[in-house]
């Protein structure tokens, strides 16, 4: 039984869910096929991962391929309530609300796992940690399981180092039609529609700190840049922080950009990326915000304990009265901003990462007797067909190899 703040929101749901499923071609295509050949039928998924519209179009396609969905949310500010009602409505079982407690969050994360599913959907690697901690009876019904996210992957693979992960993983992430786009592009314009429609204030003219080169700081730090911001990036990894310096950006250690950033945006994976260390140095006004997936990457409880007083300087910003008189704000409780204060990434951008998903768990169950115990790839195949069939919904083609050419970059024919 499902478990939502209120099904009289379900229209209200209805309305975003078919806004994104006109925006999202490459997945409409896949829930088509699914809908004719049914690869998850008499399949159980247990699926974690931000409750919003788009979420909703990828549990709707594997839903109509047969599979009973067991739908709950991977952090308590992103859950959208209306979403969750209109799938709740159509029958799903979904286990999600905005604002959950840790222990109300804990519990849907349990529910949708009670149900026994062959197939997990994760984002940010919660399911797979209760399962390997406080469920493992549950452990011999699974298949295995497809992770969205970095931070989902980064832990897989500490298990896998450990021996500790007892089934496949397919780490989603890490296509190239994933990282490339979602992190980059999905993260770049995602983080700033969250943070603008939060703040009304300008970046123009801002010194914008971003946290971390990874994928997801260059689209962060190249957003800000076209802004108009003066952009800084810290960096623990000498090669990434080399690639931030050439494309333009200073470089320093979050210490002495502490004293000069106006807005800083945390994309790291880490924790106390912003702590007791820094908060001293904060200029008056100063904005902090998280793009990371847990909300560990700024010292949110230093933080507390670091000032006089605290106050609701606007919807979903905290006012921190340091003990130097200086305010620094902080949103969305240093949640994931991009969605604890958005609507998360374009359609368009989605489109391409859940269609990856979609055909990832059926490569899973197709090929479940094959696959190695561990973190695995998406095939190549698959990260192929969706940029062909990307381009194609843009109206877009590309040249192919002649015969000529793919016997020259073979070798079976000689240089001159």
């Amino acid at each position: 039984m499902s478990d939502i703040r209120d099904i009289s929101l379900a229209g209200a749901g209805e309305q975003k869910i078919r806004w994104a499923s006109r925006n999202m071609p490459l997945l409409a295509s896949i829930r088509a096929e699914f809908e004719k050949s049914k690869p998850f039928r008499g399949v159980k998924i247990a699926l974690s991962i931000h409750m919003e519209a788009k979420t909703a179009c990828l549990c709707r396609a594997l839903e109509l391929g047969g599979a009973e969905m067991h739908v709950t949310g991977c952090n308590p500010l992103s859950t959208q309530d209306d979403v969750a009602a209109a799938l709740a409505g159509g029958g799903m079982d979904v286990h999600a609300r905005r604002g959950a407690s840790p222990e109300e969050y804990s519990r849907h994360l349990t529910a949708v796992l009670e149900a026994k599913p062959q197939i997990v959907i994760d984002d940010g690697g919660d399911l797979v940690n209760l399962l390997h901690t406080r469920l493992t009876r549950l452990l011999p019904h699974v298949l295995g399981g497809c992770e969205e996210t970095t931070t989902g992957v980064s832990r897989l693979r500490a298990m896998e180092r450990r021996g500790a992960l007892r089934f496949p993983v397919i780490a989603v992430n890490n296509a190239r039609c994933k990282y490339l786009f979602d992190n980059r592009y999905g993260t770049g314009q995602s983080v700033w529609d969250g943070i603008n429609r939060t703040t009304n204030l300008i970046v123009a003219g801002k010194n914008v700190v971003v946290a971390g080169y990874g994928w997801c700081g260059k689209g962060i730090a190249m957003r800000a840049k076209g802004f108009g911001a003066r952009v800084v990036v810290t960096e623990i990894d000498p090669v990434r922080a080399l690639e931030a310096m050439m494309d333009g950006f200073s470089v320093m250690p979050m210490e002495r950009a502490a004293a000069l950033g106006d807005i800083f945006v945390t994309a790291t994976g880490c924790r106390d990326v912003i702590d007791g260390r820094h908060f001293g140095s904060l200029k008056d006004g100063a904005l902090l915000c998280n793009a990371g997936h847990f909300n560990v990457e700024i010292a949110m409880e230093e933080l507390e304990a670091a000032a006089a007083s605290k106050y609701e300087a606007r919807r979903n910003i905290a006012g921190y009265v340091l003990k130097n008189g200086r305010h620094v704000f902080a949103i969305a409780e240093g949640r994931l901003v991009n969605l604890a204060s958005g609507d998360g990434h374009p359609a368009e951008i989605m489109d391409m990462s859940f269609a990856i998903q979609a055909l990832s768990a059926r490569f899973l169950l197709e090929n479940r007797v094959s696959l190695a115990v561990g973190v695995v790839d998406v095939p190549e195949g698959i990260d192929l067909e969706v940029a062909r069939r990307k381009l194609a919904a843009q109206g877009a083609s590309i040249d192919a190899l002649t015969p000529g050419q793919e016997a020259y970059l073979e070798g079976r024919e000689p240089a001159p």
